[in-house]
Formats: C-alpha cells, sequence, structure tokens
C-alpha cells in the first residue's frame, strides 16, 4: 500500500494495567501480560512500530477511587465515554455478564479505565502525528481499539474492523463493526445450480459437526439422540429446542436488542416453560461455555442458571450442558419450533425448514431469514401462539433468504486465507504455511485483493 496512509492498531491484553504496546526492550517496563507482549514484538519486530508506555494520570487516578460500580459503568473523563468503552472488555476477562459492585471488581474497572485513557492519549497523538487515512482495527469491542475506533471517528478518519470469517481460516472486514457483521447483499443475488450445491456440501459437513470457528472445533464427536431421550420426547406433544449463548461474547454487545441480556430472556422462557407443561423444552448451552483446554470457562453459565432457578427438576425440561455432544441438528429435526437469542444454528434451523424465533440481534437478523419481532412484548405474543398452535409453518421466503443470507456469508464476506494457514494443536491457534512471498500479492489472491481493494479503494470486502 505504497503512498497510503493506513495503520493496523494492535493491542496486548492482559489482566490489569493492560498497555497496549509496552516495550519488553526497555527493563523498566513490567508489562502485566508478559506472553501477549513477546507475541506482538516476535510478530512486529521488523515493522515500524510505535509502542504506547504507561504514564499515570494523578486526576483520573483521584476521580475513580471511590466510585461504585454503577458510576464506573457510566464514567466519562476529558469527553471520553470510558467506563461504557472498556465494559465488554471488563465482562469479557472476567468470563460474566453480571459484575458484582465489590472491591475486586471495581479495582479491575479502575486498572481498565486508567489504561484506556492512557491509549487514549497517546493514540489521539499518534493520529495528529501520522495523519492516517484509514485505521484498520482487530474486532473494535475490545478497549484499547474502542478507544481507537472512537478517537478517530470522531476525528472523521475511516475505520475498518475485523474479525474471524464464518468459514474456516477466513477473515471478515467492515467499515462498520465486525462482531455485528453488517454486509450489504444485492436484491437480485440469487443462487444458481452450482451455489446451491456448494451450500449444501458445506451443510451436510455442518451437520456432521465437521467445522471449525476461529481454529476451534467444538464438536469431536456428534451423538445422535438415544433411545430413552426419542422415548421421552414421545411423552410430549411438542418439542422445543432453546439455544443459548455465552453472555460474554463480544457477540452480545449487539445481540441485545430485544431484552436487557440473555438470562432476562431465559427467565420469560422459563414462564413459558411453567404455562405449558404438555411442550418438552430442550435447554442446550453454547458449547464455547466450557471450552476444553483453554480458561475460557464462563463464570456465569446456563448449568449455573439452571441450578439456581431449579429448572432441572421441571418434567418438560431437558438441559444438555456445553459438554455434552448431543446433535443439535437430530433435535431441530424433531421441533415444533426453534428458540434462540442470537446463535448461527438459528439460520441453520430456518433452512432445515423450521420456524425460528430469535429474540436477540444476530449476523442474519439483518434480512428477513426468522422470526424476529420488534419487541420483547411482541415476541412473547408470538412464542405463546407457536406453542398453543397445533402447527407452525415455516414460510418458503424465510428459507430462501436464510440461504442466500448464509451463501453470502460463507463465500462472499469471509476471505478465504486457507492458503496461508494450518490448524495449530493449541485450540483457537494456526500456523502459517510455507509459501513464496509473491502469493501475498493481491494479483495471486482473491482475498488479499478485497482487503487491498478495501483498505485502499473504498471497495466492498468481497471476494
Amino acid at each position: 500500500m505504497a503512498g497510503e496512509r493506513v495503520i493496523h492498531f494492535v493491542c496486548n491484553q492482559g489482566m490489569t494495567r493492560c498497555v497496549l504496546g509496552t516495550n519488553p526492550d526497555d527493563p523498566s517496563q513490567k508489562p502485566p501480560c508478559v506472553a501477549c507482549v513477546k507475541q506482538s514484538h516476535r510478530l512486529y519486530g521488523q515493522a515500524d512500530v510505535h509502542w504506547f508506555a504507561l504514564e499515570e494520570n494523578k486526576d483520573l487516578d483521584f476521580a475513580i477511587a471511590n466510585l461504585d460500580l454503577s458510576q464506573l459503568t457510566s464514567f466519562v473523563f476529558s469527553e471520553l465515554p470510558l467506563g461504557e468503552l472498556v465494559l465488554p472488555s471488563l465482562r469479557w476477562a472476567l468470563r460474566r455478564h453480571y459484575l458484582s459492585d465489590d472491591e475486586s471488581t471495581r479495582f479491575f474497572y479502575r486498572q481498565y479505565i486508567l489504561s484506556a485513557f492512557n491509549v487514549a492519549r497517546k493514540f489521539e497523538s499518534f493520529l495528529a502525528s501520522v495523519k492516517p487515512k484509514t485505521v484498520v482495527l482487530f474486532n473494535g469491542i475490545m478497549y484499547p481499539e474502542a478507544i481507537a475506533r472512537y478517537l478517530a471517528l470522531r476525528q472523521g478518519i475511516r475505520v475498518i474492523t475485523h474479525e474471524v470469517g464464518l468459514a474456516p481460516f477466513s477473515a471478515f472486514f467492515t467499515e462498520g463493526q465486525a462482531t455485528a457483521y453488517p454486509m450489504h447483499i444485492p436484491s437480485d443475488f440469487a443462487l444458481n445450480n452450482e451455489q446451491n450445491r456448494r451450500l449444501d456440501d458445506y451443510l451436510s459437513r455442518r451437520f456432521q459437526g465437521q467445522f471449525t470457528m476461529a481454529g476451534i472445533r467444538f464438536w469431536p464427536k456428534m451423538q445422535e439422540l438415544d433411545d430413552a431421550f426419542v422415548s421421552k420426547l414421545a411423552a410430549f406433544r411438542h418439542v422445543v429446542p432453546v439455544f443459548t449463548n455465552v453472555i460474554f461474547d463480544t457477540s452480545q454487545v449487539h445481540a441485545n436488542s430485544l431484552f436487557p441480556h440473555m438470562f432476562v430472556w431465559l427467565g420469560e422462557v422459563l414462564r413459558l416453560i411453567r404455562s405449558y407443561p404438555e411442550t418438552l423444552f430442550v435447554i442446550r448451552a453454547h458449547p464455547d461455555e466450557l471450552r476444553p483446554g483453554t480458561r475460557k470457562q464462563s463464570r456465569e453459565s446456563v448449568a449455573q442458571w439452571m441450578r439456581d432457578h431449579d429448572v432441572d427438576n421441571l418434567p418438560n425440561v431437558v438441559f444438555v450442558d456445553a459438554n455434552e455432544y448431543v446433535s443439535s441438528y437430530a433435535l431441530i429435526q424433531r421441533a415444533h419450533f426453534v428458540m434462540v437469542y442470537n446463535s448461527s444454528i438459528g439460520l441453520e434451523a430456518s433452512i432445515m425448514g423450521k420456524p425460528v424465533l430469535c429474540a436477540g440481534a444476530a449476523r442474519y437478523t439483518q434480512y428477513e431469514t426468522v422470526f424476529y419481532p420488534a419487541s420483547a412484548q411482541e415476541y412473547l405474543r408470538q412464542a405463546e401462539a407457536f406453542l398453543k398452535a397445533d402447527h407452525v409453518e415455516q414460510p418458503i421466503k424465510l428459507l430462501n433468504e436464510a440461504r442466500r443470507v448464509l451463501y453470502f456469508q460463507l463465500f462472499r464476506t469471509a476471505l478465504s486465507l486457507e492458503r496461508f494457514l494450518s490448524p495449530h494443536s493449541r485450540m483457537g491457534y494456526v500456523h502459517l504455511k510455507s509459501f513464496p512471498v509473491d502469493a501475498l500479492m493481491r494479483e495471486n489472491s482473491p482475498a488479499i485483493r478485497a482487503v487491498y481493494d478495501g483498505v485502499v479503494n473504498a471497495q466492498p470486502f468481497l471476494v
């Protein structure tokens, strides 16, 4: 991108005082997350790197010293909504949505705010000296990137965020917020025979659990419904699978459109469970709640919610925990209709011909792919209408639109980097393959060309 002023903003995220780019060559610096800093130094050591060292701000330190959790959440300093900008990062680091108003949580919150303001001052100065045409950020939700995005947009600078794409070894780029997955599908885009076949091949593998996301394979095996489970289903008028999400995931920042958060929705689902004893509800925890071999286990899980509300003891409830590999698709095949918060499986269930009632904004609700009411009240009315009905018909227009949307997500917006990456033994990581450097030229890679044209020429990030 010779001659262009484009910067790629990268942060190191530790648990406390996470400082963007603490210099590992400076012995006076004691980074909070040594592994992250060393990794960044190794990856970007030959690049034009600007390290942001920590500088204390006594006025800010004093201003937040005695604030309670609510005050920290809404805290604004120097016209920056620091409390709001760091909140998703704090929830992600603590692996929970609900935050306790105790000294440990307030300590973490204060450290994040202090670090965020340090990043803001350094990044604002950096913008003034570099004067970039475009800023490219990963994710845009974690607080260093959120601060950078906020400041760049405030100055009228174009901002691009990126995340892992829906397809394996792929990336998604957008001028919006990548975790919301905004995309524009032309109204005249329709699948031809070859595209339908390609989508069906993908779904066939997916339905057998043969897929990865961000280098992670969630399903080491997939179990069909056993005889005891099938017998239990037969004793009820209907079966309704209920698919949950990970409460601290970055997608939840956008998901809470009808309900304040997922557990409020589950509370309403519980009311429906008690009101319709003739319907069997199968509540499925997201597999990422107990991601094996990592420290990403949720500290506020659906399993805990089940125990706290004594849901396990209700006769018309079956709970499938995150480490159980019962086939979700087998459940969907038997479903009266499907309830989801904002899980990707809602789109697949719609393609399978099942009506889907969605409670949160998902990467597919921007198009008419599922039943997505305009309010919580309308959602509950729709749920009751479905539960009372003998049969709920899946409109063919929703099925066709779901196929169109999924194809576009998989094969147009997900920029495949499979030529350059291979699986890593450590979950969530990848290896760089051996390839000639010319392979990275835009004329030799559709994905690289899409990134170049999108960043430099403001073209859509599509292949």
